[in-house]
């Protein structure tokens, strides 16, 4: 089972195109700040503006950098059912750990229309362990427990990425499939709150620039320690919050570039952030301890 703090990777860039050195350095270095895993070609890594070459190549590039020191869960959804099963099948003869597949947006599609997208792109691969990525706030649609219990039936789908925002839907997906089913945070401000439901980590969008403050508050919720996890907490909620003041992965991007790991360019529709934005989310690394001055 995935667990930890698995950080949703940015997609570094230079002059419009990957930049594959940074990206394998970004690789690195998140294993040694003791980060659990990896997922490329997520929301956070720009997977919508990125074609399917420069996809694929993200997640080969990720795969050969990780080298097996902790598992790769490649970024392989679409609204289009199609692309997710082309997508998601390069990802497991890559030789990806997982694949993150998120609920088809712009669609939306019924309960049922999502139950069949993930059951065709179970049905197509031969062993990857799937993760649904159930994120309302974007795709628009919101998969029930109900359609989740029938999934988790199917050989292949053994978790979701929740980024619902609402805690007590850990405690309700718990109590219809039990502790096996593997449930991952996707918001790092409520991820205190989905552990102590049952949780077993969080793909976050703060590891991208706390990475090792971010694997201490896992690895302290991982064992019980609730007190030192919220000591963490304390410590990482302004920057949890400052780098979703502007569209992600922007602020993020601006962060990693004041640790000199990477540039901040984004593709549009994305653009560069603000002056006020920059200041906070200088002043939230700070807090953070990730950033002198």
């Amino acid at each position: 089972m995935f667990k930890g703090s698995i950080v949703a990777l940015i997609t570094p860039f230079r002059d419009g195109a990957v930049d594959e050195p940074a990206l394998q350095s970004l690789v690195d270095w998140h294993i040694a700040q003791r980060t659990h895993g990896i997922v490329p070609c997520g929301t956070t890594g720009e997977s919508p503006t990125l074609n399917h070459e420069e996809h694929k190549r993200v997640i080969s590039l990720c795969i050969e950098a990780a080298s097996g020191r902790v598992p790769v869960i490649a970024g392989s959804g679409s609204n289009s059912t199609d692309e997710a099963v082309a997508l998601t099948r390069f990802a497991e003869q890559a030789g990806a750990d997982g694949a993150l597949v998120v609920t088809p947006y712009y669609n939306k599609p019924t309960q049922q229309g999502l139950y069949e997208h993930f059951r065709v792109i179970n049905d197509s691969v031969k062993n990857l362990p799937l993760i649904i990525y159930n994120i309302p706030g974007r795709s628009v649609v919101d998969m029930s427990v109900e359609t989740m219990t029938r999934l988790f039936e199917l050989p292949h789908i053994i978790g979701v990425k929740d980024a619902t925002g609402d805690v007590a839907r850990a405690s309700q997906q718990r109590a219809a499939m039990g502790p096996g089913f593997c449930m991952i945070s996707g918001n790092d401000g409520t991820t205190l709150g989905f552990m102590a439901h049952g949780g077993h980590g969080c793909i976050s969008v703060t590891a991208n620039v706390a990475p090792a403050a971010c694997a201490a508050f896992q690895e302290a919720c991982m064992a019980g320690r609730y007190e030192e996890a919220l000591s963490w907490q304390d410590r990482l909620m302004d920057l949890h919050e400052g780098l979703f003041l502007e569209a992600s992965p922007a602020p993020a991007k601006y962060g990693a570039s004041l640790l000199e790991l990477c540039s901040e360019e984004v593709r549009l529709p994305l653009v560069p952030i603000g002056d006020k934005t920059r200041t906070a989310v200088r002043r939230a690394m700070s807090r953070a301890g990730v950033l002198d001055g």
